[in-house]
């Protein structure tokens, strides 16, 4: 991920252009273009990612009391193809597909924040959002995506302590069965964001939950804004 200037960004009505990367939407197909370099080794990262979905959803929420910041699941439940040529990587699997957008940035409005999304037995998505704002009040949004195009909301059952990222972040997991709740595996683990993946008990059934927790004052911190640019580099060109 490349942070790039507004005359390095294109949008028509099918496709958005990102720097030498851009998305295509046709024949309800997501095709993602990506042409990019590793940051400070450079090394070509090229290749192309197709997105199925099983259903689009057009469901907007607010994330926070103010409505500043909005997130909308485009396709909680899809299908993937990654055909990659640098690196050589090739894969098939089910995919999760949304949106976020703020009128302002996350660190005006939140101090963290779990999300979880679980597919469940009868081919519909669980997504859990467990938000604290920066003033303190939480917002939980629990929703479950059909296949036919409905959304139901649902009560999150009680919160449940994992143990720490190896950076010392807390994270949380929603289950009905506290003891039944195990971490699998950590994807990514940074200094105020970590993504795993974790087993629980979800409407009344065992599921396996892709889950992130993200940490908004680690992410504020001095020393985090100072690490940021060698993980996801400015364009030159970059407009402020």
């Amino acid at each position: 991920m490349t942070e790039r200037a507004q005359n390095a960004i294109q949008r028509t009505e099918h496709t958005f252009t990102i720097g030498p990367s851009h998305l295509h939407w046709e024949n309800d197909v997501l095709t993602i273009k990506i042409k990019e370099r590793v940051p400070l080794l450079g090394n070509k990262v090229e290749g192309t990612i197709k997105v199925y979905p099983d259903q689009l959803f057009n469901h907007v929420v607010a994330l926070d009391d103010q409505g500043k910041h909005r997130w909308g699941p485009i396709s909680p439940s899809a299908r993937v193809e990654v055909s990659f040529a640098k690196p050589n990587l090739h894969w098939k699997g089910s995919a999760y597909f949304d949106s976020n957008e703020g009128d302002e940035a996350v660190s005006q409005s939140f101090s963290e924040w779990d999300w979880s999304r679980a597919h469940l037995k009868d081919g519909s998505t669980a997504v859990i959002y467990d938000v604290r704002q920066s003033n303190g009040a939480e917002r939980i949004i629990a929703s479950k995506f059909n296949l036919d195009g409905t959304v139901e909301p649902f009560t999150a059952p009680e919160r449940v302590s994992l143990r720490k990222t190896g950076w010392g972040i807390k994270r949380n997991m929603r289950s009905e069965k506290p003891t039944a709740v195990e971490l699998l595996n950590t994807y990514e683990d940074t200094p105020f964001y970590a993504r795993s993946r974790i087993q629980s008990h979800l409407l009344g059934e065992e599921v396996i939950s892709m889950h992130e927790t993200l940490n908004v004052n680690r992410l504020k911190s001095n020393i985090v804004q100072l690490m940021l640019p060698w993980r996801m580099p400015r364009n030159p060109t970059m407009i402020f």
